[in-house]
């Protein structure tokens, strides 16, 4: 005899989530509820992280959060929080002006840096973030060192589960890059990729309004994004490859709440997996 199986919308209904009995005075999601609503948005092999930081409580549910996925560009938004902390202690000016030189070169989409062009730390920033251009992060290995902005995020934030081995290639071939030790890849898992948006949120790190807002002016909005309602407001990074696909950052919405929310997912980059974050964002929405 077959079981039926409690889907995402089914379990809402069973916790009341679909009756209207006014405010709630704290989120009813459960672990359970978030992967209901993965699994039927067809979001597996996932880590996910959704946890209020707003002070106001609520639950906090963690799917998994070191499971490793590779990073892709979530790992950019680390890399910025160590070159903001370059810059707050003084070691770097934001207004500094870099040349793109031939190693960092490599596939990256709509960005302006060709060779030989010219960027200040500012504008860097703001590429890497907003367009996720794989030049700009290629130029911040070579600026930070890519074990100084390890140190940096491990020791100053307790990224834990973040490091930067190897320059980022937009396409095959995948860049050269004689000081990748040829054995370990990026990490930044769904765990350590919410605490750097938990730090952000809370201002506790150097530039962190400034690195809000550059967050905020993100380009690549179709992943969670269409499963926000209207007056939601939605700071975020994602990170994609032909392995893996994921979206991330802070959510103001228009009740007034804040939190973090975190999708890794180990699907491969497409127009087809990007558009089940969506409905999954909905799921957990409704229960905001």
């Amino acid at each position: 005899m077959q079981v039926p199986t409690c889907t995402a919308a089914c379990a809402l209904h069973a916790l009341g989530g679909t009756r209207n009995r006014g405010p709630k005075p704290h989120p009813m999601l459960t672990p359970e509820i978030v992967l209901a609503a993965a699994h039927d948005a067809g979001l597996e092999p996932s880590s996910i992280v959704l946890a209020p930081v707003d002070g106001r409580g609520g639950p906090e549910i963690r799917i998994e959060p070191e499971r490793y996925l590779y990073p892709a560009s979530m790992l950019k938004t680390p890399l910025a929080l160590a070159a903001y902390t370059a810059v707050a202690d003084g070691k770097l000016r934001l207004d500094d002006v870099f040349e793109v030189g031939p190693g960092v070169m490599t596939t990256s989409d709509d960005t302006p840096l060709v060779l030989g062009s010219r960027a200040s730390v500012e504008e860097l920033i703001e590429l890497m973030i907003t367009i996720s251009d794989n030049i700009a992060t290629n130029m911040f290995y070579d600026i930070l060192g890519r074990e100084n902005a390890t140190s940096i995020v491990r020791d100053r934030y307790g990224l834990t589960r973040t490091a930067f081995y190897r320059k980022l290639s937009g396409s095959d071939p995948l860049i050269v890059d004689p000081d990748w030790d040829r054995e370990h890849r990026n990490l930044h898992s769904a765990g350590d990729a919410a605490r750097t948006f938990e730090l952000i949120a809370a201002d506790a790190a150097p530039y962190a309004q400034t690195l809000r807002a550059v967050l905020s002016r993100q380009k690549h909005n179709d992943r969670l994004n269409p499963g926000l309602r209207p007056g939601d407001r939605f700071a975020h990074k994602t990170g994609s490859t032909d392995e893996v696909n994921h979206d991330g950052g802070i959510l103001e919405t228009a009740e007034g709440r804040t939190y973090v929310i975190v999708v890794y997912t180990g699907l491969p980059s497409s127009e087809e997996s990007d558009a089940r974050f969506a409905p999954f964002m909905k799921a957990v929405r409704a229960e905001l």
